[in-house]
């Protein structure tokens, strides 16, 4: 069963999801802090940076036993490059080009 919340932060509001193990907060609610109409723009500039990249990879590697850390480490080795673009699509994954 899955609990809403919200959280106020330096007096923003926002959302918390949490499960019986997890918690989860909206990017999207973080977003809004710095442009409150285009949201998307900023969360896709956030994951091109190497270090939202990086992070992701740790957080693969700690939490999917699947995770591909040779694939991985081409996707992080392009990140940072002018030619280099992540997109996300839906909630089911993420494509570099």
């Amino acid at each position: 069963m899955t609990k809403n919340k919200i959280i106020n932060v330096q007096g923003r509001e926002i959302a918390l999801i949490s499960d019986k193990v997890n918690d989860y907060i909206s990017l999207t609610d973080m977003a809004r802090y710095r442009d409150a109409e285009r949201t998307n723009y900023i969360i896709q500039n956030w994951m091109q940076t190497r270090s939202a990249i990086e992070f992701c990879g740790l957080w693969e590697q700690l939490n999917n036993a699947d995770f591909k850390s040779i694939e991985f480490d081409a996707l992080k080795n392009e990140s940072g490059a002018n030619s280099f673009a992540l997109t996300c699509f839906g909630t089911s994954g993420l494509e570099a080009k």
